[in-house]
């Protein structure tokens, strides 16, 4: 319930904001930027060096074309409903994570929830054992992509141990140079403790790349968004990647963390054994916070929970509603609920 309250607050103030001025206060425009793990967005074929035997047609899940098609235009639903109480066009910019290839965020975008919109899509090819990418998805009118490059994590020589690539992507946002890295740090497989040294290396690979950005421009506006598979307050976050939840404290190259706020509030995006985590972050440098870097500034962040999203009934009611649960068919959406900032420019610049 709490949940539920502290996010329809948020949402209430901030369509007070976002609403034409009135009284002589300024009119503010705003520019909406996600991340949505979208849960084992497979296509129905073999793949090569890929670990995808769980997602065939004739595995367990019998994952075949109607199942995939409506999964597809399931995520495709909640894409278009995102930030559409703030903004006509909703998402400017979309990070997604556990996607085979770029098929399937094709697909995805060319759904008939979101073919309007006219997405583009972001993508390259990671070495990850189970064949699951990242990838982002943008509004050409608004964000124009014009590099991307995409860094991988090496933990061993061997390469024994393959992770998501983090996905760094530049573009312009409405005038506003922009640098997006959309991320899937490694899970907490075999345990939160004996995982660790890997989210930690996830972190200072992000971190180096942060910091290759800032050198060339120390008020660069910077999106740090992905499923970090930790939370918030913990050291991969705050001590590795150097994020706080501190507006004071953001400053030279501490990043700003807006989930910090929401995790202390007891605001998830996922939920696991009676309690919620907010493994689902988007994080930004000290120019894109305070607007010194450009127009846009930033003004808030939200957990996109809608009733809809949420399980029903039974011993999960509320948590988030899943296409599978094992190899039983639940027609829900994903294990994750998505995340999305409010940037603001003033009307009329």
């Amino acid at each position: 319930m709490i949940h539920r309250i502290l996010t329809s607050i948020a949402a209430t103030a901030m369509l007070s904001l976002l609403s034409p001025a009135q009284n002589g206060k300024q009119e503010y425009v705003p520019a909406l930027v996600g991340f949505y793990n979208l849960e084992n967005l497979y296509d129905t074929l073999d793949a090569a060096d890929t670990d995808d035997q769980e997602f065939l047609p004739e595995s367990g899940k019998q994952w075949g074309s109607a199942r995939y098609w409506r999964k597809v235009n399931k995520m495709a639903g909640v894409i278009a409903d995102i930030g559409k109480d703030l903004h006509p066009r909703g998402l400017a910019i979309l990070g997604v994570s556990e996607v085979e290839n770029r098929a399937v965020v094709e697909d995805l975008v060319n759904a008939a929830p979101l073919k309007d919109r006219g997405y583009q899509v972001v993508h390259e090819d990671s070495w990850d054992r189970r064949g699951v990418d990242v990838a982002l998805i943008h509004d050409p009118t608004v964000f124009k992509v014009y590099a991307h490059k995409a860094y991988r994590l090496y933990m061993d020589p061997e390469g024994k141990f393959r992770t998501r690539d983090q996905l760094l992507v530049s573009g312009v946002l409405d005038g506003d140079t922009t640098h997006v890295i959309v991320n899937h740090w490694p899970s907490r497989r075999g345990g939160e403790k004996r995982s660790m040294p890997n989210r930690k290396a996830a972190a200072e690979l992000g971190r180096h790349i942060i910091d290759s950005l800032l050198a060339r421009n120390p008020n660069a506006y910077i999106l740090y968004m992905g499923d970090l598979n930790d939370d918030p307050v913990d050291a991969s976050v705050v001590k590795h990647l150097r994020a706080t939840g501190d507006r004071n404290a953001a400053q030279g190259t501490v990043l700003f963390n807006p989930m910090h706020g929401l995790y202390q509030k007891g605001i998830g995006s996922l939920a696991w054994r009676d309690s919620w985590n907010l493994f689902d972050q988007i994080i930004i440098s000290p120019g894109l916070l305070n607007g010194t870097g450009g127009k846009y500034k930033y003004y808030g962040a939200r957990v996109f929970n809608e009733p809809y999203l949420r399980q029903k009934d039974g011993n999960f009611a509320g948590y988030p509603s899943r296409t599978f649960v094992g190899d039983t068919y639940q027609d829900g959406y994903s294990d994750h609920f998505p995340v999305f900032l409010i940037l603001v420019k003033e009307a009329g610049k």
